[in-house]
């Protein structure tokens, strides 16, 4: 995302007009807030709201879903950030709300627990210790969530960095 296209982002998100009246909840305010902010963006989306385990996510469905997925889901990671921001200044006990578009990081969940399943399997099998591509806090959590009954012992790296790599290792 360019840096123009951020600031966007930003002025909109922040900006004084998201003013929601004290008796909405904060899952209404949620799916308000995306709406609105989509909408100044110019995207003509429809959002459904899904009561996971882990919280409520909010599902966007448009025509333009590679805009706003944007490379790898950057994009979506920062709207997923911007919304949680507004709702928080507004709701400070919401909890973190998950934000996709056409299932997409539904789909990249399951295909990385499925790739760090197939990674222990090869690290059990040769002895090997292997490194995960870097991951950021969500999805390293899912990492060691799924390979807490696999024969191998998961690790974080201690860099500084927001994006970490896990080593996968044998017992």
């Amino acid at each position: 995302m360019d840096e123009v296209d951020q600031q966007a982002f930003f002025d909109i998100a922040l900006s004084k007009t998201y003013l929601y009246a004290v008796d909405m909840n904060w899952e209404l305010a949620a799916e308000k807030i995306l709406t609105t902010m989509m909408g100044h963006l110019g995207f003509q989306i429809v959002v459904v709201a899904e009561n996971l385990d882990g919280g409520l996510c909010l599902n966007i469905s448009t025509e333009h879903s590679k805009s706003i997925i944007g490379r790898n889901g950057d994009r979506l990671e920062d709207i997923q950030y911007l919304v949680n921001r507004i709702l928080q200044k507004h709701y400070p006990e919401s909890p973190r709300v998950k934000v996709d578009c056409d299932q997409y990081r539904q789909q990249q969940e399951d295909d990385l627990v499925k790739k760090a399943q197939e990674l222990a399997v090869k690290v059990a099998e040769t002895g090997k210790s292997v490194r995960t591509r870097p991951l950021n806090a969500y999805y390293r959590r899912l990492v060691h969530n799924a390979l807490t009954d696999a024969p191998v012992e998961t690790r974080s790296s201690t860099s500084p960095a927001r994006y970490k790599r896990i080593e996968i290792s044998p017992k």
